[in-house]
């Protein structure tokens, strides 16, 4: 999870993009298990990882959606018709590598 680790506040990825970066491409649903089990390290900041269309994948009226969608924006993220802005706050890891942990 050190790929999650590494997003910076007020910006977001995909399930994807960590999936990418952490060498298992193609595996964006593992990313989300992962996140969504417990356990990844609790100091995690998982609520920056939203799926690729920008939205929150938690169930919409759920205690958990409604969590992390006021963590970004206690962050500055900006949501337009339910969706993240992805124009203004997707994260761009810079280095297209894949980290190996």
């Amino acid at each position: 999870m050190a790929a999650v680790a590494r997003i910076p506040s007020g910006k977001v990825a995909s399930y994807g993009q960590i999936a990418f970066l952490a060498g298992l491409p193609g595996r964006a649903r593992l990313v989300g298990k992962v996140l969504g089990s417990g356990i990844a390290d609790e100091n995690i900041c998982w609520h920056r990882v939203i799926n690729a269309k920008g939205e929150i994948a938690l169930p919409k009226f759920s205690p958990s959606h409604r969590e992390q969608k006021r963590r970004l924006r206690a962050e500055g993220v900006v949501f337009e018709k339910g969706r993240v802005s992805m124009r203004r706050h997707a994260w761009h890891a810079g280095d297209a590598s894949p980290l190996i942990d």
